[in-house]
C-alpha cells in the first residue's frame, strides 16, 4: 500500500520540525480552520479508537499554508 495523506502530513511536520501550534498557525494562512485535536487524530496509529482519515482538503489546505510559511506571501501585482 502507498503512503496515505497520514503519512505525508507525519513526514512534513517532523520535516520542519513543527509542533501542532505552529500547524494551527500554519493553517490560518490559508484561512482555514483547524484544531490541535483534530490534528492529534491524525497522528495517532491507525489502530487506535480516535484515529482520523486525513482528507485531501485538510492536506491541501495545510501544504497551502506551508508554502507561504516557507515563502513568504505572493507580492501584490
Amino acid at each position: 500500500m502507498g503512503l496515505t495523506n497520514n503519512d505525508i502530513f507525519k513526514k512534513l511536520r517532523v520535516a520542519h520540525k513543527l509542533r501542532d501550534t505552529d500547524i494551527v498557525e500554519i493553517c490560518k494562512l490559508v484561512d482555514f480552520r483547524i484544531s490541535k485535536s483534530e490534528l492529534n487524530a491524525f497522528f495517532r496509529n491507525e489502530n487506535h479508537p480516535k484515529y482520523m482519515e486525513c482528507g485531501d482538503q485538510v492536506l491541501r489546505n495545510f501544504l497551502n499554508g506551508l508554502v507561504i510559511h516557507l515563502r513568504g506571501p505572493l507580492p501584490k501585482k
